[in-house]
């Protein structure tokens, strides 16, 4: 489910891209040859154009006919785009005529420029083709955020909400921190939102925070380290909050619905030992598995408890409920649509700063080692479908690809920006012949980093990194 949701949202980050491309380029009037989604060396799954009044179509070819070049159509169809989906979902390409890219060199332009080739339009006409990929993802995922705030509203679980405090990883309890601690401040700075305190534990690199544990504020002194700790062994979550187990429904032959349990009994106890969050119950269930137990539980605000055969598996037999909005006090807000929108476009923008400020882990120790690629993609993806989660992570990458993209790398639309930029501001165009020499250096580049991050995954996947 992770990989299916992973190809979906990429198809849709790459169409999005690739169209805007494409509609700067229609709207200057300059040929877009092929829209590619994902790249067809060999062959291509489908291909589809327009001409003599009528779509064709091919499935699974090698070699487009030569009835469907433009230089054999009809003057009226010779502007038409061949639409393709291939078959190596890396990415995807508009060919757009004229223009030295991925899929082509100087030895393959025309031999004299036309009118309709990118190379003849003006440099600002130019910079708005090679920027619409870029626009059109980052402008997609504010829209896709502000959906989801009209669709779903927010619920946000202030820091100190989370009654029953936080569960750390070991790198942070390697710092003094202790399950069931609950920030409240990071170098005298009070904290109250739960994102906000984990990316300054990351990125701010702190020397003191303070922690609410039990009655007390109790000051930790900070290593220095806990950065470049985390980046070496790809903490994917530095605390997260302690869930009480709470019961949202039964499975068929229950051995807690027998013994009398209800849905909304709160669990504070097992065999007589109290514990409350599902981080303890759970294993504690599991060091019970084939024994008699109590199971002390609070249900409507009184004390009570049931005796409970359990199985080999350690298990109650229960369904818990999840919806942090039933189990803590949050902030949740409805959005109406004229609401929704400047609200998505916030959390866009707050969301791509912190991914622009979290890139400077990459510059420290173990950094380059923190690189995930497509392997790293889907596991951010929940194991069951989600919509909500689904439209989430696709606003993320579209973030993210659109950010990547303005790098100035050649071989990135980023590339381009630059050189255009720096026509319009010298006067002077680069020749076709560095333009060639440029891709082909940052392709290589791309290459090679895309080995590094896919080689992490693989390394990781079978236990040696």
């Amino acid at each position: 489910m992770k990989w299916l949701a992973l190809i979906i949202s990429l198809t849709l980050l790459v169409a999005t891209h690739e169209l805007g491309h494409l509609l700067f380029a229609k709207l200057f009037h300059t040929r877009v040859r092929r829209y590619y989604i994902f790249f067809n060396w060999k062959f291509s799954i489908l291909k589809a154009k327009k001409f003599g009044g009528k779509w064709h179509f091919l499935f699974f070819n090698a070699k487009t006919p030569d009835s469907w070049d433009e230089k054999n159509l009809a003057p009226e169809d010779q502007d038409n785009t061949l639409w393709g989906l291939g078959w190596i979902p890396l990415g995807g390409y508009c060919d757009i005529a004229g223009m030295i890219d991925e899929t082509k060199d100087a030895g393959d332009l025309e031999a004299e420029p036309q009118p309709w080739e990118y190379r003849t339009k003006p440099a600002w006409q130019r910079l708005c083709i090679i920027s619409g990929g870029v626009l059109v993802n980052f402008l997609s995922a504010l829209l896709i955020f502000g959906m989801i705030f009209a669709r779903w509203g927010s619920d946000e679980l202030p820091l100190r909400n989370a009654t029953l405090g936080y569960d750390y990883h070991q790198v942070m309890l390697d710092e003094g921190f202790q399950t069931g601690d609950i920030i409240y401040a990071i170098d005298g700075r009070e904290q109250y939102d739960f994102a906000e305190a984990t990316m300054a534990l990351v990125l701010d690199n702190p020397r003191t925070v303070t922690v609410m544990r039990g009655d007390s504020l109790v000051d930790i002194p900070m290593s220095g380290h806990l950065t470049e700790r985390a980046n070496r062994e790809r903490v994917k979550s530095l605390m997260v909050p302690r869930m009480p187990f709470v019961v949202k429904d039964f499975i068929a032959g229950s051995e807690a619905k027998k013994a009398g349990m209800q849905q909304g009994d709160s669990v504070v106890s097992i065999a007589g030992v109290p514990m409350a969050a599902f981080s303890e119950i759970s294993p504690a269930l599991a060091a019970h598995a084939g024994d008699t137990i109590s199971v002390g539980f609070y249900r409507q605000g009184r004390l009570d408890s049931v005796i409970v055969p359990l199985g080999s598996d350690g298990k109650l037999g229960v369904q818990l409920e999840s919806d942090i909005s039933k189990l803590f006090v949050v902030n949740h807000i409805d959005y109406n649509f004229f609401q929704a929108i400047p609200a998505g476009i916030a959390h866009g923008w707050k969301t791509l700063t912190d991914y622009v400020s979290s890139l400077k882990m990459l510059f420290s120790p173990g950094g380059v080692q923190s690189l995930g690629g497509f392997g790293t993609m889907a596991s951010i993806f929940p194991n069951y479908w989600d919509w909500h989660s689904f439209w989430n992570i696709t606003a993320l990458l579209a973030l993210i690809l659109a950010f990547m993209n303005i790098i100035p790398i050649p071989g990135l639309d980023g590339g381009h920006i630059v050189f255009t930029l720096w026509e319009m501001i010298s006067g002077r165009t680069p020749s076709e012949k560095f333009l060639t020499i440029a891709q082909n250096v940052g392709m290589a580049l791309l290459f090679a980093l895309l080995i590094v991050a896919n080689g992490n995954d693989l390394l990781r996947a079978i236990g040696l990194m």
